[in-house]
């Protein structure tokens, strides 16, 4: 349920889409006020309680139910079931919107504790009465009827120089109201039930001295008897009364007036919330110019009067089952024998004798009222031609063509009225469409500067690019070459390193040929040592027996000494050859570690040059398909550049 958070009498809820149609229809300029949503996302339109008059005309034109109303209707009850007593004065409306629930709902609310129901049909008769006597006593011709709270609120505070124009008599519900109090005694407090929003500013009005305290109207009073079911037996009101019934209807009181005074008068018929404001401007010239003025204006703000008032059920003003049933209350309030005071056997004088004649025991004076000049309450400023220049200026309307255009999105009648609006703090220039469209023209051509410098920008790094491109490929195409050569390069090294490795292989097989020739001459050596040592024993032998035998033995002797030379030479030379083998052997087996070290490493280099040639391969490979990005992004950039 949508919240009230300002205590005012009609009040935007959160249905509010910024759509401007409330502004369009609302006669003050600023009775609504433009701020951004709390959303964030456009504007949200706010009512300016203070500023506003409670036509209800934003009820009519809005189609998201965006604007809601307050009355006293949940107070009533709560106070009654309190023990508070309260009488209730029923405006004639309600029988022609519930012909067949009305007397049910009042004999609820009868049970429920009230204590008189008076019809308002009946203050509206005094309400003629009083009328017709002042206006004919007092030559007040051209006075503005009084029933409507809100042309009262308008004129109070915004055409002041009408309220001497005003006829000084009380409405309907008050006379009904002063008539209960001062004439039935009724202490009770007073409820009114009521077609009208607008009635609250009313009832708290100081010049209507707290006579009503309740304002129920009739959506909000049975969407509450539904909810709680309240219905009694039939009740009927308590006083009778004539044509005061068909006051609701267009024209109600301008037809009481013709039915007293005659048609002969001429009374000034004006409804509809546009019409009603537009037609008041042009009175208050009128009257300025002391032109000719009708005997009375009879003026509402609801075009199809308070029988369609802004507090009735939104279902109930899509029907016109109302009209038909103010007709037929009218016409039984007509249909009168000779001897009733309001028959239309009658003629006008004479019903106005009997009119008379019925209320004249009744002062006049108590049925009169006083109104106030409340335009110093209101926050309108009146901007003057160097103000208005100003806004104007901010709005980008620098040739009357521009102040002209005068479009109604903003929901203004014109620029002159929104940009007064927008000095008076109402609205802002983002309400103005052209505001908006020249904003966005300026954007647009901001845009499209900025878009030709990114694409000269563009130009500038295609152009860079492409070098770098090109210099990109060449670079590429010599990685190419040099990882070919290097490729090359590599498996001839490979191939080098493998022969290599093949002759320390046959090196190593010729060092072990070469180790088994060297202990074969071990061997030898060995054997010879063996032959030497053998040879030395028989050259001693020979010795011995060369001795033995003398002289004989000497040549012998000799040939031993020989023997033994040789012996010991072979022994010595065999040593020497062992010594000498060693070394050789030694010297080999180092040779035979260097060359398997030697081998190793070969067999390592030649990995790596593997996989050297494996990876010059694959770079080869990939700056292949680097140069073909490479040539498609370059192609892609041109035809960019040329399609810019």
């Amino acid at each position: 349920m949508s919240q009230n958070t300002s205590n005012a009498l009609v009040y935007t809820n959160e249905n509010c889409q910024g759509c401007n149609r409330c502004i369009s229809v609302c006669p003050v300029l600023t009775a609504n006020y433009s701020i951004p949503s709390p959303s964030g996302q456009g504007q949200r339109i706010e009512v300016h309680s203070e500023n506003c008059i409670n036509c209800g005309a934003c009820f009519d034109i809005c189609e998201h139910n965006a604007r809601s109303f307050c009355d006293d209707t949940e107070q009533f009850f709560e106070d009654l079931r309190k023990g508070q007593r309260i009488s209730v004065i029923l405006a004639p409306a309600f029988k022609a919107n519930y012909p067949d629930q009305y007397e049910r709902v009042l004999g609820g609310l009868k049970k429920l504790g009230v204590n008189h129901i008076i019809s308002v049909s009946f203050g509206a008769d005094i309400t003629t009465w009083a009328y017709i006597n002042y206006i004919s006593k007092n030559n007040f011709t051209g006075g503005i009827s009084q029933p409507c709270p809100a042309i009262i609120n308008y004129i109070e505070h915004y055409e002041p120089e009408l309220i001497k124009k005003l006829v000084p008599i009380h409405s309907p519900m008050m006379c009904t109201a002063i008539y209960a109090k001062k004439y039935m005694n009724i202490t009770d407090k007073l409820a009114f039930i009521s077609p009208c929003i607008a009635k609250k500013a009313e009832i708290t009005d100081p010049n209507t001295n707290g006579y009503v305290s309740y304002n129920l109207t009739f959506a909000h009073l049975m969407e509450y008897v539904r909810r709680h079911n309240i219905m009694g037996e039939s009740i009927s009101d308590e006083v009778s009364y004539g044509l005061g019934s068909i006051y609701p209807m267009p024209g109600g009181l301008k037809e009481n007036v013709y039915w007293f005074c005659g048609e002969d008068v001429f009374v000034r018929q004006v409804e509809g919330e546009k019409r009603a404001y537009e037609f008041l401007k042009d009175y208050k010239k009128r009257v300025q110019r002391n032109d000719h003025l009708p005997f009375m204006v009879d003026i509402l703000n609801c075009e199809r009067g308070c029988l369609y008032g802004t507090g009735i059920e939104e279902e109930k003003s899509e029907s016109e089952e109302n009209y038909y049933n103010i007709e037929k209350i009218k016409a039984q309030s007509k249909k009168k024998n000779a001897f009733h005071p309001f028959s239309k056997l009658l003629s006008p004088k004479q019903r106005l004798w009997w009119l008379n004649r019925k209320f004249g025991r009744l002062k006049m004076e108590d049925f009169m009222r006083k109104y106030t000049d409340k335009s110093s309450t209101i926050s309108l400023r009146e901007p003057t031609s160097f103000q208005l220049n100003t806004v104007f200026e901010k709005l980008g309307k620098y040739t009357s063509d521009d102040r002209s255009i005068n479009c109604g999105a903003c929901g203004y009648n014109n620029c002159t009225e929104m940009a007064s609006a927008i000095f008076n703090g109402c609205n802002t220039p983002a309400n103005c469409i052209h505001y908006i469209k020249n904003e966005v023209q300026q954007f647009s051509l901001q845009l499209e500067e900025q878009n030709n410098r990114i694409l000269r920008k563009n130009e500038e790094i295609s152009s860079f690019i492409a070098e770098d491109f090109e210099a990109l490929n060449s670079s590429i195409d010599g990685m190419l070459q040099g990882n070919s050569v290097n490729a090359e390069e590599s498996n001839a090294i490979s191939a080098a390193m493998t022969r290599i490795s093949e002759f320390c292989g046959s090196l190593e097989s010729s060092f072990t040929s070469i180790q088994a020739l060297l202990n074969q001459l071990e061997k030898n050596n060995e054997n010879v040592s063996r032959i030497a040592s053998q040879t030395t024993i028989l050259s001693l032998n020979a010795a011995v027996e060369a001795s033995r035998s003398g002289a004989a033995g000497k040549g012998f002797a000799v040939v031993a000494d020989e023997v033994k030379a040789l012996a010991e030479s072979s022994r010595i030379m065999a040593e020497q050859s062992d010594m000498n083998r060693e070394e050789i052997v030694k010297a080999i087996q180092e040779l035979m570690q260097e060359t398997e070290e030697l081998t190793h490493s070969i067999a390592d280099i030649n990995d790596r040059l593997t996989n050297l040639a494996a990876c010059t391969q694959e770079v080869f490979a990939e700056s292949d398909v680097v140069k073909g990005i490479s040539s498609t992004v370059k192609g892609r950039l041109e035809a960019l550049s040329h399609r810019e």
